[in-house]
């Protein structure tokens, strides 16, 4: 699946990744309309009905990810709701096994999220993976999400890396159908992003159940 020989870079998302995307499936679809219905006096299925709508129509876009956004848009303070249910933060098996791996073979490893600061900064805080990477890199520093193959230049001009000599592992597919559009020759997606939900299809990619797949020997 993959020839680590021919790998110098490697690109990780965070959640549904390295992350188990059970904490961020309960937060938007559960804790959020909970604490709307509360704030705003709606009933709880009516308020996961209008948050849901509102979810799509920014889905995959910059704005989407913003933890700003959706504590203006909502009148909460998202960013204090997520340490409500900071508990359900959970490292998926054999990461850390993997990103020690990566260290000894001299491969740089990057966090590539599309995650808010605010979200990235809990999770390392709560997890304590930041010492693992040799850079962490935000997509809202560019303006642009992962989904965007522009987002793929501006990742080069502070981060070089050779497209045909790296590795990304995302759970989302249009993420990496963007990065594939730019180039980059290694791509692995996640068969169960959130191990609250069934093993999922990932259509034309091929994927890993956990890191323990790909682990350099």
């Amino acid at each position: 699946m993959v020839e680590w020989q021919q790998i110098d870079t490697v690109f990780l998302d965070m959640d549904g990744t390295l992350l188990d995307l059970n904490f961020d499936t309960y937060f938007w679809l559960e804790h959020v309309p909970l604490r709307y219905s509360e704030k705003h006096g709606v009933p709880l299925e009516e308020a996961k009905a209008k948050l849901m709508a509102r979810y799509q129509a920014l889905l995959g876009t910059i704005r989407w990810y913003s933890i700003d956004h959706w504590s203006e848009e909502l009148e909460l303070d998202i960013a204090l709701l997520k340490q409500e249910v900071d508990h359900l933060i959970a490292v998926h098996p054999y990461v850390t096994d993997f990103l020690d791996a990566l260290r000894r073979h001299g491969k740089r490893t990057v966090l590539v999220t599309n995650a808010h600061m605010k979200s990235l900064e809990l999770k390392m805080e709560k997890t304590r993976l930041g010492g693992h990477f040799d850079r962490m890199v935000v997509s809202h520093d560019f303006g642009l999400p992962k989904e965007e193959p522009d987002f793929w230049d501006k990742l080069q001009g502070v981060e070089s890396f050779e497209p045909g000599r790296t590795l990304l592992v995302d759970d989302s597919l249009p993420v990496l159908r963007s990065a594939r559009q730019y180039g980059i020759a290694w791509l692995l997606a996640v068969y169960e992003p959130d191990t609250q939900q069934p093993r999922r299809d990932v259509e034309e990619f091929e994927a890993i159940e956990t890191f323990r797949d790909i682990l350099p020997s």
